[in-house]
């Protein structure tokens, strides 16, 4: 995982912080720890988005250069966190891999006594404790923070030595990270997890393959100058080819959804114009 990936962390965040600027009923997800988990750069943004006028001028300069890349990001956090709440009562531990600032499993009420471990790199990880501490005055106790590099670094060694065991049912969680990681990088955590226990289950995004290759750029033009041929992603996937490829691991796919799908279920009810990118899918499947 690059450097330049590790910059990338803030946007997400950021962009569910400015979501809380939107009343009641228009929002499409609440987190109130979001905005602390800001740079100071970044906050003072979020307040200048307070006006109606400005939050939809933010929103649609996004979509003229990646269509959609507001709303699918909505669509993928909403998705996992109903999973993984409906989930809470069959499962042991949360393993969170490319947590980045997301505050899902501290704001969770499900997840309150469930162990959790979020992995990232180093300075992510470090950036996203301080921030923690100052907004939480502590880490929770079920929660622990691990550094870790997934292309150098063995991920099993890193969360064994605190802690977890395969042997849990796990809830894993890749969100916005696959597309991060060399081919080494994939074949490294999918073998991870081909030692997760029967009954763990899996919910991770990924790019299309079609667009990683130039084949077809579907409106994102600047975002595949910007994310492939600049080098920030890494790898993608072809839809047709993903559950033969989970199979060889041991995993078996139950959902196979685009952000297009998704976007009646979570962002139509909020009565927003928003789209949402066929750029990007997310798999949801389970250990078998």
């Amino acid at each position: 995982m690059s450097e330049a990936s590790a910059k990338t962390s803030i946007g997400p965040i950021a962009l569910i912080a400015v979501e809380q600027n939107y009343p009641d009923g228009q929002r499409v997800i609440t987190d109130r720890l979001a905005y602390h988990m800001l740079p100071l750069g970044s906050k003072i943004l979020v307040r200048l988005l307070k006006p109606s006028w400005m939050r939809e001028w933010i929103i649609g300069l996004s979509d003229r250069s990646q269509p959609g890349i507001w709303g699918g990001l909505l669509c993928r956090k909403c998705y996992i966190d109903d999973k993984l709440t409906a989930s809470a009562k069959d499962i042991e531990a949360v393993v969170n891999l490319g947590a980045g600032f997301d505050t899902r499993n501290f704001r969770l009420a499900s997840l309150s006594e469930t162990s959790i471990w979020e992995i990232d790199q180093p300075g992510n990880i470090e950036t996203k404790e301080t921030r923690l501490r100052n907004a939480l005055g502590t880490i929770p106790g079920n929660v622990k923070l691990v550094p870790i590099d997934f292309d150098s670094e063995d991920l099993a060694s890193a969360l064994t030595s605190r802690g977890y065991s395969t042997g849990k049912p796990t809830f894993f969680i890749m969100e916005a990270v696959t597309q991060y990681l060399t081919a080494k990088g994939i074949e490294e955590v999918f073998s991870f997890l081909s030692n997760a226990t029967k009954g763990s289950l899996l919910a991770f995004t990924y790019v299309r393959k079609d667009f990683f290759d130039g084949k077809t750029l579907y409106g994102w033009g600047s975002g595949y100058k910007r994310f492939v041929k600049g080098g920030i992603w890494q790898s993608a996937f072809d839809p047709e080819a993903l559950s033969g490829f989970l199979l060889n691991y041991g995993w078996r796919i139950i959902e196979d959804r685009g952000y297009d799908d998704l976007a009646d279920e979570y962002l139509k009810p909020s009565g927003r114009k928003l789209g949402s990118t066929p750029v990007e899918r997310i798999v949801y499947a389970e250990k078998i």
